[in-house]
């Protein structure tokens, strides 16, 4: 997964002309944050009480990978 993120997120930069490219992963998905880690992602803060998934308020994650 995280090798798809990786290509999906060079091809934004390569191809859209995109500068900086963002995910909002659950809180409680770690699994999700490291993806996105091990594709390159850095986190950036945390977006508490951001989402609501069947009734309840969820805290996510802000991850972005910025072009070079």
């Amino acid at each position: 997964m995280s090798a798809a993120v990786a290509a999906v997120t060079a091809y934004a930069f390569r191809e859209l002309d995109l500068l900086r490219v963002f995910a909002v992963p659950f809180a409680r998905n770690p699994a999700s944050a490291r993806v996105l880690e091990r594709a390159g992602y850095q986190r950036e803060g945390t977006m508490r009480r951001s989402a609501v998934k069947d009734g309840e308020v969820l805290d996510q994650y802000l991850y972005a990978a910025i072009r070079a």
